[in-house]
């Protein structure tokens, strides 16, 4: 990013850049200062958007070799292709003779570095990558569009609100405006705001039912799930981030056992430090042996519903019933 950012600053850019990456709001945000450091605000002529799969390569060549008008650069920008999956051989090779007055910009979610594609952009161009932010840049984020607003909040209530949105910073900035305008003439931001107006991602539903299975709070559990298809959440993600959590318990737990403090698991899971707080009073209701268990049997389903042999919607519930009865004494 700094790469970037120093490219735009100097006005020196390179012919081809690949911005991708699961952080949305970043990618967004370098994305749109990148394009209007190459091209006046009014100057449109010069920009070709492209978006989705099936662009043919051939003609997005041929846009790359015509000559900006009354400009210095033509833009390429091109969303969501899922060229850097498949990886076609002529755009690759194309890249070693862009233009000078042609820069490309892909903006992609996933990019195969083992792609003849990708390793082109290394090669000739600027790739930058935008990961999760971790809990110490979320805040200061936060905190200093909370300045602008003139708001104050205390240490407990941002943790609130972090465990409620995540990390996923177009969900906070969305979560954020929400809070802002709902304490619109207060100066401090409360815990009992953020309760209020904020909605909890999926993934903190999902955090909230394995509470309920901890706890053997089975009924919960269930209505929590039924919660979630109400709101058109598929089954089988459901199924997936329960899994990822139990997984995600399973090596805060073993690395809690090993000594470790929060910070060093957080770093080894690369999950933010305030997660891990809340996985470790989670994943002493478990054993190690009863989240393994629970691990194999999510596997199991998984595969049954796509062999047809379960109901998506069943496979969950049976997870969900077994997480919440009492772990068997095993006697020595």
């Amino acid at each position: 990013m700094k790469q970037l950012i120093e490219d735009i600053r100097n006005h020196k850019f390179m012919n081809v850049y690949l911005l991708c990456g699961e952080e949305a709001y970043l990618k967004k945000q370098y994305r749109q200062k990148l394009l209007a450091a190459l091209l006046d605000e009014e100057n449109s002529i010069n920009l070709n958007r492209y978006e989705g799969k099936g662009i043919s390569v051939p003609a997005l060549i041929d846009q790359a070799e015509t000559l900006p008008f009354f400009a210095e650069y033509r833009v390429i920008l091109i969303e969501n292709s899922e060229f850097f999956k498949s990886s076609p051989a002529e755009l690759a090779a194309y890249l070693e003779q862009i233009p000078p007055t042609t820069v490309i910009v892909f903006v992609e979610d996933e990019a195969d570095k083992r792609g003849k594609l990708y390793k082109a952009v290394k090669k000739y161009g600027r790739i930058v990558e935008f990961t999760t932010q971790n809990e110490d840049t979320l805040i200061r984020w936060i905190l200093g569009e909370l300045k602008r607003e003139d708001k104050k909040i205390t240490r407990n209530t941002m943790t609130l609100f972090l465990e409620k949105t995540g990390t996923d910073m177009l969900h906070i900035q969305s979560e954020l405006e929400k809070l802002l305008c709902y304490t619109m003439g207060r100066e401090v931001i409360t815990s009992e705001d953020v309760e209020e107006i904020c909605t909890t991602h999926t993934e903190g539903k999902i955090f909230k039912m394995l509470d309920a299975m901890a706890e053997k709070r089975q009924r919960d559990a269930l209505d929590m799930y039924y919660d979630l298809v109400l709101l058109k959440e598929p089954p089988m993600r459901i199924l997936y981030l329960i899994t990822r959590q139990l997984n995600l318990l399973m090596q805060v737990k073993e690395l809690r056992g090993q000594g470790y403090d929060v910070n060093t698991i957080a770093s080894r899971c690369g999950i933010a430090p305030f997660i891990v707080r809340n996985y470790q009073k989670q994943e002493r209701h478990f054993s190690q042996e009863r989240l393994r268990e629970l691990v194999e049997r999510a596997i199991t389903l998984e595969e049954a519903v796509k062999t047809g042999r379960m109901n998506d919607r069943m496979a969950v519930e049976l997870l969900l019933v077994m997480g919440s009865r009492e772990e068997k004494k095993t006697t020595g």
